[in-house]
């Protein structure tokens, strides 16, 4: 998560300055919204793997290509227009001189725990999530945030993941590193919105959860 950090004149605004763009949490949909701006491209037909081996197989650049995005995936074991199967496993928080924090994501996208976890502020910290695919390639996957403190819309980030095929293990993705914003302006509760959505416009996981900035690491 990036924060925009808030000057002390900037947290102390009046209803007229929020952000006018500010979405919805309750709005538990999947499809974009007006805010995200994504821009949509024409993608050509959907193919299955074993269609995909198929397709140019007398060109020996392509097969090569091909088995190395697909890691020695067998294609006569997938099963034929199965969708991609995308599951969010975990989000651990990692950050230097400290455990691991290792989050596991509900079914639901909703954990029950309030605050879900908490940052210590100005620490470097950085998200690392663990990703399963099944069944089929899953194209262009993107993790977007969007967070709120008090009504007012601090941050809004973007990030492409990449495009993955099914494999028994999963994908461990690291993001970026951050820093929490620091002051007595930038502790408190925060609440925040996060989606992974891949270029069909599928969305495999909608995340709603808070969570706390405090001046110390929680015990």
């Amino acid at each position: 998560m990036r924060f925009l950090v808030l000057s002390d004149c900037e947290t102390k605004m009046g209803d007229d300055d929020k952000d006018s763009e500010h979405d919805d949490m309750s709005d538990s949909s999947c499809n974009a919204t007006e805010d995200e701006d994504e821009i949509r491209i024409q993608l050509g037909p959907k193919m299955s793997i074993r269609e995909h081996f198929e397709k140019d197989k007398d060109d020996e650049s392509l097969r090569r290509w091909k088995e190395q995005l697909l890691g020695g995936l067998d294609a006569a074991h997938v099963q034929e227009h199965e969708e991609a199967d995308v599951k969010i496993l975990s989000l651990t928080i990692v950050s230097d001189g400290r455990p691991d924090i290792v989050l596991e994501i509900p079914e639901s996208g909703n954990p029950k725990e309030r605050p879900w976890f908490i940052l210590k502020e100005g620490c470097k910290y950085h998200l690392r999530f663990s990703i399963k695919i099944n069944n089929d390639i899953v194209c262009g996957l993107r993790y977007t945030n969007t967070v709120w403190k008090t009504g007012i819309k601090v941050e809004h980030w973007k990030e492409m993941l990449g495009t993955f095929s099914p494999q028994p293990e999963p994908y461990e993705h690291e993001m970026p590193e951050e820093t929490t914003p620091s002051g007595m302006f930038a502790r408190g509760s925060y609440s925040a919105k996060t989606k992974f959505v891949d270029d069909d416009n599928n969305c495999h996981l909608e995340l709603n959860y808070a969570f706390e900035i405090h001046k110390e690491w929680a015990n």
